[in-house]
């Protein structure tokens, strides 16, 4: 419940990167009428709290600690201030830049180490002290820089809950994965186009596909994806700008609307959302708006709002989304030094 007695006042929570100056973890009350957030508290007992997930009903907020030793930490919800619930947990990778709650466990993708880790949720909500498993990724891929080696950069649960999927830049592939004993365990490992740079993906609320936004080249490859069998087949590869970029494009965030009619990405650099209409398995650009900052990192929806932390310009943006075009409208935007990404609940 919240300090002031309004327990269902609705809050965002961001994350940051300390080590540019960024405040850690930052509270923020949600407008009733309308998407605007004002900024009430911030916490900094973890270095570089880059990426949030919430546990359901919201009590409990998990962050990563996206630095060379790799840690996840757990905080109780009570008020506006997140309170660190014990000491963070080491994830036996480097650089966690993402993670996801599935099947009783904290699940962290490690960019560094590329590796996906476990990490058991005691009953009351706070984390083990160590990892139960952790699953390593091999292979490369053709960009001479960014793929000499495996870089996990999302992991999240299927629809169905029955699968979780990690999605690695590095290989230019998803990893379709379950638990075992507390342990993540390879299913199948299915091969996106050579050097795209897959960053992250996202569902449709339907189920039967799913859209992986690359990061090496302004597009998203629509799949379809198969729950009974733990499948995902590429379909086809869709741009996300009306023409070349004028300068560096780097694909970040996605989501897709609740009704299932659009999906929105976040490009850095040219520094724009795009809207693509759902057109069975395939998708079309109706549109490309400025972020209302620079270099958007992650994408998150809310209530008909679309919200980007943009890292460089160091705010949080919001746009009142056009119900019938998918098109969003910007409305506003709070200081946040290196705003890494958004989370509601």
């Amino acid at each position: 419940m919240a300090q002031d007695g309004r327990a269902d006042r609705l809050r965002a929570f961001i994350g940051s990167f300390t080590a540019a100056g960024g405040p850690g973890l930052v509270t923020a009350e949600v407008a009733p009428d309308g998407g605007a957030l004002s900024l009430v508290a911030a916490v900094k007992d973890v270095p570089d709290p880059s990426y949030l997930a919430l546990a359901p009903g919201g009590g409990t907020l998990y962050a990563v600690s996206e630095t060379a030793e790799g840690a996840v930490a757990a905080y109780r919800i009570d008020g506006d201030r997140p309170e660190l619930a014990g000491p963070q947990v080491q994830v036996d990778g480097s650089g966690p830049t993402h993670l996801s709650l599935y099947d009783g466990h904290v699940l962290t993708a490690n960019y560094g180490s590329g590796s996906v880790t476990a990490v058991p949720v005691r009953p009351d909500g706070l984390l083990a002290a160590k990892p139960s498993g952790v699953l390593q990724h091999t292979g490369s891929g053709p960009h001479d820089r960014r793929q000499r080696g495996p870089h996990a950069h999302q992991v999240q649960p299927d629809p169905t809950g029955r699968w979780v999927v990690s999605v690695d830049l590095g290989t230019d592939s998803v990893r379709v994965c379950s638990l075992e004993r507390g342990a993540p365990v390879l299913h199948r490992e299915f091969a996106l186009r050579p050097g795209s740079g897959p960053r992250h993906l996202a569902f449709h609320p339907g189920g039967e596909h799913a859209y992986v936004v690359n990061e090496f080249t302004p597009t998203v490859t629509v799949c379809r994806w198969d729950a009974a069998g733990g499948s995902l087949k590429p379909l086809t590869e869709m741009p996300l700008l009306p023409g070349a970029p004028a300068g560096d494009a780097y694909p970040s965030g996605i989501a897709v609307s609740p009704d299932g009619r659009f999906v929105w990405t976040a490009t850095r650099g040219e520094d724009v959302l795009s809207v693509l209409a759902v057109e069975g398995d395939a998708l079309r650009l109706t549109g490309t708006v400025p972020c209302g900052g620079h270099w958007p990192r992650a994408l998150a929806e809310n209530g008909g709002y679309l919200y980007a932390a943009n890292e460089r310009s160091g705010d949080v943006s919001w746009f009142a989304v056009d119900a019938s075009t998918g098109l969003p409208c910007y409305d506003g935007a709070v200081q946040v030094t290196a705003a890494s990404c958004v989370v509601f609940g």
